[in-house]
């Protein structure tokens, strides 16, 4: 597999996006191009605790990643953190984008303007952002209509965060494929 050089400070400021389907290989492509880029990658896990069976996941997560990095819980206010000069895996926006659609009451368009506004202060820095995310949209159209407008949340923030985006890649069975 072919890893991407270390930026130079001129292209320390990226933005990267992995996307695939569900247990398609994305968090670890991710980890691993962080490892590649830097000895001490920060990991910024978005995910909130639902549930008994969701907070066993969060356990293993954290205990599988290994002492070089720095690990950030953070639901929402990724802008709270200063991470000039540093590599960064945000994992994954689809929880992030599932903290802002419950917190604004399934409101689609008040959610999607306060991810756009959270990812381009937090974006701004100088730093190299690894953003992790799901094609949720990809398997047909729900019968929920709750489902549905959580999935075209998400699909549009996808498309905001992949318009920004430097590089973006398509995750399948394991594979990446740059698609931009």
């Amino acid at each position: 597999m072919r890893w991407a050089a270390v930026p130079t400070n001129a292209e320390m400021k990226q933005i990267l996006l992995i996307t695939g389907g569900a247990r398609s290989g994305k968090s670890s492509y991710a980890e691993r191009l962080a490892l590649s880029l830097s000895p001490r990658p920060v990991y910024i896990a978005t995910a909130r605790i639902w549930d008994e069976d969701f907070r066993q996941r969060v356990l293993h997560h954290r205990s599988a990643r290994s002492p070089e990095w720095t690990t950030i819980e953070e639901e929402k206010a990724l802008i709270r953190h200063s991470l000039h000069g540093r590599v960064v895996v945000i994992d994954c926006v689809t929880l992030w984008c599932t903290n802002f659609f419950y917190d604004q009451h399934s409101d689609t368009t008040a959610a999607l303007e306060a991810l756009k506004m959270e990812f381009d202060a937090f974006t701004a820095q100088e730093a190299t952002f690894i953003f992790v995310t799901n094609e949720i949209g990809m398997g047909g159209v729900s019968e929920n209509e709750l489902q549905r407008k959580f999935t075209d949340l998400q699909g549009w923030t996808n498309q905001y965060i992949a318009q920004c985006a430097d590089k973006v890649f398509l995750m399948v069975s394991g594979i990446p494929a740059q698609i931009k």
